[in-house]
Formats: structure tokens, C-alpha cells, sequence
């Protein structure tokens, strides 16, 4: 969101942010990173909170700032929690909301979870969905959605990524130096979603380390999502092989530098499918289904699934021709423009 609010700033719209205070510690640096100072703090989240909890809580939060600020359009950006609550306390007090990154499915509600049913609730309230892709425009035609309501810009987070690379050029090389990652061929792996937690997380490692003991120049850097059972299950099962990395969650700008000296990333995560092709990175998807099957269509991504065998294989599978193809595949998520057209589209809004 940080690329709309500073596009909206500088064609003289008023916007206020509202930050929900989820993952502060990596919320903060990133404002710090935009120069971003939030008008709304909610500082809502506590360990081991409740979805329903968390819910019934933003409900009350978000309604009264509404109340007060008495907005005449409100943006809610993916699919997590606190995008729904933002989108449906707006319908209650009837404000009109633009919903970025709108159209992304799977097709099973429950994969993601919560995040696939988040996303279509919010379909269903939005006044306009700025879709990234073609497919994201089609599947919300498919469901029967205005077409005149539906635009299709591209994906936010490649214009943030841009700005990054483009005014923080020194910072990455900095950055991947103090890692000591700068001269070594690295494999970059986040895995951090709920329905991983377990067993399929434990496969994908096995996977990882058999196909890495077969390598004796390939290291695996693994940032660790805070959640105490993610930390337990990679430090069970990689505790006995010792070319890997393990550090604390990174920075946004730290992630960047990360991805940029990688030599493919492994990934459960959503948003890293949109800004790997944007480095040149090949992805193989940890995920039994993806909400962005344009990565794989535009060959920058293959989802592998979450079994130790897929797994092993697709790494095998990278050592040949087919990291070249994906590596130089189109990034199919956007120019770096998603903020403008987004802005114009309100500014036509407001006009009216």
C-alpha cells in the first residue's frame, strides 16, 4: 500500500493510514523504510489470538475511526483479516471500498485459510476491484461481477519493488555483506502459512536437505517466521546439516537484498510469486494450490506441492534448461504503474 498512499499524497488527496499492528516488528521498518508515519495505530494483535477474536475486536476498532473520519472511499489491500473487517465495517456504514490485488483464487475455499475466504467476502462488498492479471479480471466476470467495476492495473508490490531497487541500490549490496551471503550460491526459502505447519513443513525440508547433501556448494538461507512451531520443525530437521542459514525475519529492504542475491527461491508465500520474477529468480511454489496461476503460466513459477519426492524432484529438475526458461520468463504482475492508474481511477471517482 505504501506506492498508493504516496501516489494519492502527491496529487493532493487526503489518505489516512490505519495500521492494525499485525507482525509490528516487521510493520514498523516498513513504514520507516516509506516514510510512512500510520494516523491510526490499533496495536490489536497478542500471541495466540483467535481468528474470531481478532475479528470481533477490529470490528469495534475500525467502526469508530470510521465514524469519526467520515471518509468518502476507503482502500483494503489482499486477503488477510484485517482487510475483510476494513471492507465490511465500511459496507455498514456505507462507504464505497476499492479492493487492491482483487480476483485471486484457488478455487477451494478453504486453501488458503483464511485468506481464499477473506478474499471473495470482500469481492462481494467492494465498489471496485483493481485487479492485478487478465485471469484476476476473469475470474470476478466469472462471478458475475460489473465489468465496468473491475480494472485490471497490475500488483502494487511491484511498483514498491521498483522504488526500492531504483533508490536503494547501495543498502542491498550493504545488506547482503552483512549476511555473508554475498559470494555464495544461495537457495531462498520462506515457508510461513498455517496449512504448513506440521508434517507438510517437515516434508519439504527432508526434501530440501536430501537434494542439498547431494551439493556441496549450494547453501539454503532460511529466514523463520516467529510462530514457535515453525521454528521447532526447521530446527528438528535441519539440525544436522550445516550449510544452512538460519536468521530472524527480515526487514522489507533486507528481504529484497536476500531475494536479488538468490539463486531461486522455494516459497509458500503469496506476494514473493509477484516480485521473484521482477529479480530473475525461478520459484517453486510450496503450496498444494496457488491464487496466482499466471506466475505459472507465464513459466516463473512451478507448484510443487509439499511432498519430500515433489520437492526433491523439481529441485533435480533445476539443474538443467529449465532454470534458464524461468529466469528470463515476462513478469506478468505489472510495470511499476499499479498506484497511478489506481489513483486516476479515484480521481475520476471524486470528480463525478
Amino acid at each position: 500500500m505504501a506506492p498508493v498512499y504516496h501516489e494519492l499524497r502527491k496529487n493532493n488527496i487526503d489518505v489516512k493510514i490505519l495500521a492494525t499492528g499485525q507482525h509490528k516488528e516487521m510493520l514498523y521498518q516498513v513504514f520507516e523504510l516509506f516514510g510512512i508515519i500510520p494516523d491510526y495505530d490499533l496495536q490489536i494483535m497478542k500471541e495466540g489470538q483467535r481468528l474470531s477474536e481478532l475479528t470481533s475486536n477490529l470490528i469495534l476498532k475500525v467502526d469508530e475511526i470510521i465514524k469519526i473520519e467520515k471518509f468518502d472511499y476507503i482502500l483494503v489491500q489482499g486477503d488477510t483479516t484485517s482487510a475483510f473487517v476494513g471492507a465490511l465495517v465500511s459496507f455498514y456504514n456505507q462507504v464505497p471500498v476499492g479492493h487492491i490485488e482483487a480476483g485471486l483464487r484457488t478455487g477451494n475455499i478453504l486453501s488458503p485459510f483464511p485468506e481464499e475466504g477473506n478474499r471473495r467476502l470482500i469481492g462481494n462488498i467492494a465498489d471496485i476491484h483493481f485487479a492485478p492479471t487478465k485471469i484476476n479480471r476473469e475470474n470476478l466476470l466469472r462471478e458475475g461481477y460489473d465489468e465496468s467495476k473491475i480494472l485490471e492495473v497490475g500488483n502494487t508490490v511491484i511498483d514498491a519493488l521498483y522504488w526500492v531497487k531504483e533508490n536503494k541500490k547501495t543498502d542491498l549490496s550493504v545488506i547482503k555483506e552483512k549476511y555473508g551471503i554475498n559470494n555464495k550460491k544461495y537457495i531462498l526459502i520462506t515457508m510461513h502459512r498455517r496449512e504448513n505447519w506440521g508434517k507438510p513443513m517437515e516434508q519439504v525440508l527432508q526434501g530440501i536437505k536430501k537434494y542439498l547433501k547431494e551439493k556441496d556448494d549450494i547453501y539454503l538461507v532460511f529466514p523463520m517466521h516467529l510462530n514457535p512451531l515453525v521454528r521447532k520443525t526447521v530446527n528438528d530437521i535441519l539440525n544436522d546439516f550445516d550449510r544452512k542459514i538460519l536468521i530472524e525475519p527480515l526487514e522489507y529492504l533486507e528481504f529484497i537484498a536476500i531475494m536479488d542475491g538468490a539463486h531461486y527461491i522455494m516459497t509458500d508465500s503469496g506476494g514473493i510469486q509477484e516480485e521473484a520474477p521482477s529479480l530473475g529468480k525461478p520459484t517453486l511454489i510450496l503450496r498444494d494450490t496457488t491464487e496466482r496461476p499466471e506466475a505459472i503460466s507465464a513459466g516463473t513459477a512451478i507448484l510443487v506441492g509439499t511432498k519430500e519426492n515433489e520437492v526433491y524432484k523439481y529441485m533435480k529438475l533445476l539443474e538443467g534448461d529449465l532454470y534458464g526458461r524461468m529466469a528470463h520468463s515476462i513478469n506478468p504482475y505489472g510495470d511499476g504503474l499499479t498506484s497511478k492508474k489506481i489513483r486516476e481511477y479515484l480521481e475520476r471517482v471524486f470528480r463525478k
